[in-house]
């Protein structure tokens, strides 16, 4: 229980950036959870894991407030999300079950070069250009696998992967990003799931309070907190120029990579 002010701050820091910038905040809460939950002294190889879960477990709360608006604002494809759900289904679940196979500092690495690369991608604003349709239910469905696969490795909603895809498929950026908002859901929902079925499938022992790999004390404290930050982003967005604390985000995204390079070093 001492820890709950510390997931407190960390879920009100995730929900005011995603309120703000329309992102999930994997690439916050997995890094700053590495951290806390080895100040807590819980089993070395099995931290990531872990941070990981309880993430993904946390963005099934932010994705479905972020499909309600969406849907509310009609930008949400609704024919897109029901081709490609099955994808983002059968890739989530296979990418949870071969995390658990992997090492903690395997999994650091690659979680490393992708925040490294979702910083640069926000930096340089890279938007890629429109070259093709939508592929038909084979090509979606793999899409759908890719994109689920990637985003349990590293606990993102799946935004970052999704909205470039649709974008090049000729989708209407506004639409891209509210259909990305509703393929988040069941990309959260299948690794949150397969986070805890793995989790307890595991011999090792696993901190107390915990269902599977998903740490349940840091999960209830970051959703509270999130959801009543995440209205106070999105108000911020129309008041303010965002340009600014969109730079402050990527700073921060840069440094909490760069900690946990250190680290593995």
């Amino acid at each position: 229980m001492e820890w709950w002010p510390v997931y407190l701050l960390l879920g009100a820091v995730v929900g005011f950036f995603a309120g703000l910038l329309g992102i999930g905040g994997g690439l916050i809460m997995v890094p700053v959870l590495t951290f806390v939950f080895s100040a807590q002294n819980f089993p070395p190889d099995r931290i990531l894991h872990l941070a990981l879960g309880t993430t993904m477990a946390a963005i099934i709360f932010t994705s479905a407030s972020s499909l309600r608006t969406h849907h509310a604002h009609d930008a949400v494809n609704w024919q897109v999300v029901k081709t490609i759900t099955p994808g983002i289904i059968v890739g989530t679940l296979a990418g949870a079950t071969l995390v658990s196979t992997l090492s903690s500092d395997f999994l650091s690495i690659i979680f490393v070069v992708f925040i490294y690369y979702a910083a640069t991608q926000m930096l340089l604003k890279i938007t890629p250009k429109p070259s093709r349709k939508l592929p038909g239910t084979a090509g979606m469905f793999g899409a759908g696998s890719i994109i689920g696969a990637i985003s349990s490795f590293v606990a993102i909603g799946g935004g970052l992967l999704t909205v470039p895809f649709l974008s090049i498929c000729n989708v209407r950026l506004q639409h891209a990003i509210g259909t990305a908002a509703a393929v988040g859901f069941p990309i959260a929902v299948a690794g949150a799931i397969g986070y805890i079925a793995n989790g307890m499938a595991q011999s090792q022992p696993l901190p107390a309070y915990s269902l599977g790999y998903v740490y349940l004390p840091a999960l209830g404290w970051v959703v509270l907190a999130s959801t009543l930050t995440a209205p106070l982003g999105a108000k911020t967005t129309h008041v303010m120029q965002t340009a600014t604390l969109r730079k402050i985000f990527v700073v921060l995204l840069y440094l909490l990579g760069t900690k946990m390079l250190v680290g593995l070093l």
